[in-house]
């Protein structure tokens, strides 16, 4: 098979900028063997006054509490942190992915690294291009839609005892990918998960809102899932539209009898469930709220809601 140009781009890896290709690991690195990356993900859109990246300053917090949680002695503050992740973004122009890494890089045998140096590297690349277009085989992309989900009711997303919910470490996803696989493999996009008292958490990689039979929009406690940047957008969005949003345990019986449900994200912004376990969700998908909050976060994210023009860090990238 013809190997495919490399990716044009560089990442910044411990204050240099590297070539694509030469960002590696070992194999037998901590961060593959035991799972002990922290990461967080972030996204560059397009606005009128030039690139942004939304929200820099709370996905740079939540990275620093996850480096914090998991005991990764990262080295950089969050000026420092900022700072390498506007050059990466600058140094990759077109990117509207960023993936930010933090990791113990060296060869160990324990589970405790004995190294604790912490690599830091950040990607900055287009989804669509650099990755899902060189896959082997890769299918098209389906178009956006609704999602039919599948409540998964045995693999718990987080667990408190374990890790706690508000560490973006790799290791906390392993149960979620095995549990997708199977919902994907029955015919379904997407699917929820309880937490371990068996009330309504998330998405894998998305926070999940419930418009209920009253009209109330709910969405489970913060204390019990990932701190969603776009999660706390939405809620600040929701309040500014008169909409108020209660944070409370969910039943997962209330999903069925919902007016809307929808998920919100980095990649998916707001996106509506079309049904649940093969029932359909609502008379209209998607439903008013969603529609309406759906359209202010875009053009929040776009630099065309002056009210919200703080939450974008405006990039001046080469090219």
């Amino acid at each position: 098979m013809e190997e495919s140009a490399p990716v044009n781009r560089v990442i910044w890896l411990n204050g240099e900028m590297v070539p694509w290709r030469d960002a590696t690991v070992h194999v037998l690195s901590h961060s593959l063997q035991r799972g002990s990356l922290v990461f967080d993900y972030m996204a560059v859109h397009d606005t009128p006054r030039g690139p942004a990246i939304f929200r820099l300053d709370r996905h740079v917090e939540r990275m620093l509490r996850s480096c914090e949680l998991m005991g990764l002695p990262i080295g950089l503050d969050a000026e420092a942190l900022c700072a390498a992740i506007i050059a990466a973004v600058e140094a990759n122009p077109g990117g509207t992915a960023i993936k930010a890494s933090a990791y113990f890089a060296s060869l160990e045998v324990d589970v405790v690294p004995v190294d604790s140096r912490v690599s830091v590297a950040i990607a900055v690349y287009d989804p669509t291009t650099d990755l899902i277009g060189r896959l082997p085989n890769a299918p098209a992309r389906p178009p956006r839609r609704a999602l039919r989900v599948w409540l998964e009711k045995q693999a718990h997303q987080r667990r408190d005892d374990i890790v706690s919910p508000h560490a973006k470490v790799s290791a906390n996803y392993a149960s979620s990918m095995t549990a997708k696989a199977r919902a994907q493999r029955l015919g379904f996009d997407e699917i929820l998960l309880v937490d371990e008292d068996d009330h309504l958490a998330e998405g894998p990689t998305t926070n999940v809102f419930v418009v209920d039979s009253d009209g109330l929009l709910l969405t489970p406690p913060e204390k019990r899932v990932l701190r969603g940047v776009t999660r706390e957008s939405v809620i600040e969005l929701a309040a500014s539209s008169g909409i108020e949003v209660q944070e409370k345990q969910i039943e997962p019986h209330v999903l069925m009898a919902a007016r809307e449900i929808f998920l919100t994200g980095t990649t998916a912004g707001v996106l509506a469930v079309e049904s649940v376990d093969g029932t359909i969700i609502g008379d209209l998908c998607p439903g008013p709220i969603s529609v309406e909050l759906g359209e202010r976060l875009s053009r929040a994210e776009s630099g065309k809601d002056p009210a919200f023009d703080h939450w974008l860090t405006y990039v001046a990238t080469e090219g």
